[in-house]
């Protein structure tokens, strides 16, 4: 049984990095490195945050609610998980239910968080646009920008509509509209919030402002596709090779179960078993400094 079980511990710490390869080729950091270089000489972002600050600002996001209010409920689940996983399958399993579900959360929360921030960057435009028109109309511009937040769609609109609070509170627009780019970390909410600033201070022509603004973000929007299809080849075959050998292991251990626990038994297939998992380990980090390199 303790063979059998940690066997299907090592399965499942090779299928997480597999993910963790796939999830980093999705994330394409080849392209948010180019980007950067476009963008340097931005404002440096802001701090990071830690604990439960930390956890409160992911959710925040992500788009989900606060956990602070049931983080002692999750975290006495999650610690009886354990430890009915340590009585029933030994320390094996125990380790696992340990280990997975907090990188289960940190997936699930950065894949969220991408995806929302996407399509409030496609969103963009269409709120910088309005704000034009508004300013064309004579409306000043933080009136231009707080109805065009109200006219905007979600995500863009729930996420936003902090700067319409913050600005409720008494705080400028230049500085909400800060605080809303370093929450949600994109260099192109950071530049938004640059030329509210540098027209704050210095004055001059907001609408054509805006006008530069929206054909940069759609410029940087079209570098980056045009870098992801060209890359796109070299990012698949990383994928299948980074999944393959876990696919193998767990087509083995669904048609016969006893192969494996077999070959562990034997001192030459601990060596094989050993030696596989060496070089599953070396090949995705070698997949992956070659998706970086590219």
């Amino acid at each position: 049984m303790i063979p059998a079980l940690l066997l299907l511990l090592i399965a499942l710490l090779m299928l997480g990095l597999a993910l963790f390869i796939v999830f980093r080729v999705l994330r394409n950091p080849t392209t948010s490195r180019v980007l950067n270089r476009l963008a340097e000489g931005q404002p440096p972002p802001a701090a990071k945050f830690g604990g439960l600050a930390w956890l409160d600002r992911a959710f925040l996001q992500a788009g989900l609610p606060r956990p602070s209010e049931r983080l002692g409920l999750w975290l006495g689940v999650w610690a009886a998980a354990i430890v009915v996983a340590g009585l029933v399958g030994g320390w094996t399993l125990s380790v696992a239910f340990a280990v997975l579900p907090p990188v289960c959360l940190k997936l699930f929360l950065s894949w969220r968080y991408h995806r929302q921030v996407r399509r409030m960057v496609e969103q963009l435009p269409q709120l910088l646009d309005h704000c034009v028109r508004s300013l064309k109309a004579g409306r000043t511009l933080a009136d231009a920008v707080l109805n065009a937040i109200e006219a905007s769609s979600d995500p863009l609109k729930t996420a936003i509509s902090r700067v319409s609070r913050n600005v409720q509170l008494g705080v400028s627009l230049p500085e909400a509209v800060q605080d809303f780019a370093e929450l949600y970390e994109r260099e192109e909410f950071r530049l938004f919030a640059l030329g509210l600033k540098v027209n704050n201070r210095y004055g001059g022509n907001a609408s054509e402002l805006l006008e530069n603004l929206i054909t940069l973000i759609r410029e940087r929007e079209q570098g980056a596709r045009q870098l992801k299809a060209m890359t796109g080849e070299t990012r698949f075959t990383a994928m299948v090779l980074a999944a393959l050998p876990v696919l193998v292991m767990v087509y083995f251990m669904l048609t016969n179960p006893e192969y494996l626990p077999k070959m562990w038994n034997d001192t030459s297939g601990q060596h094989l078993l050993l030696t596989a998992l060496a070089m599953q380990v070396i090949g995705c980090f070698t997949l992956w400094r070659m998706v970086r390199s590219v």
